[in-house]
């Protein structure tokens, strides 16, 4: 395919935003790949702050930088164990955050019922944009298969397409003709 998937569009979003010695956040920690990833692209000299309301996502993030020792990436990597909504309370005074990721929905291979929510997405975006540098870019993955999820997407996206567009550009990236829900793409980079 000559198009980027989901997932690939997104990490190409981050690789233009989060240059080597930046400041990033994965606001979903998960499993652990985008703060893995967001941690290769901060460099050494970078730092990465990642979120998760579940010790389960904490532990594994944490397990899966473990096994990258030779990265080095637990010494610029803080995982905290709280809502991405608290995302200012954590970050340093004056923080200026390079790049963001939020994966929306359920931990893949835990407990469904525990999701993301409206609510929280959407201050912790709210937070992450008055945080961002000018040109850099939070990159919001929907998963939205299931009940909780279309309730989020749609709060989210009349949030975002209701973001000025003298603050950021806002943009949507999914296919249109696939079945079964697939993911997809908001982008807001600050201007």
């Amino acid at each position: 395919m000559t198009m980027d998937g989901i997932l690939p569009f997104a990490r190409l979003l981050l690789e233009r935003s989060v240059p080597d010695g930046g400041l990033a956040v994965d606001a979903t920690a998960g499993n652990g790949h985008d703060t893995m990833f967001l941690a290769k692209l901060a460099g050494e000299n970078g730092q990465v702050f990642s979120f998760d309301i579940q010790e389960q996502a904490i532990k594994s993030t944490r397990e899966r930088l473990q096994a990258a020792t030779k990265l080095r990436l637990n010494e610029r990597v803080t995982l905290i164990h709280d809502s991405h909504e608290h995302v200012r309370r954590h970050l340093p005074d004056g923080a200026v955050v390079d790049g963001a990721v939020l994966n929306l929905g359920y931990l893949p291979g835990s407990d469904k019922s525990v999701t993301t929510t409206p609510d929280t997405t959407i201050h912790a975006v709210r937070e992450l944009l008055n945080m961002l540098k000018p040109g850099g870019i939070i990159v919001i993955v929907v998963y939205h298969g299931h009940d909780e999820g279309k309730v989020e997407r749609d709060a989210l996206l009349s949030y975002t397409r209701g973001i000025p567009q003298e603050e950021a550009h806002v943009l949507e990236y999914r296919f249109t003709n696939q079945r079964n829900n697939p993911p997809f793409i908001v982008a807001v980079e600050k201007r």
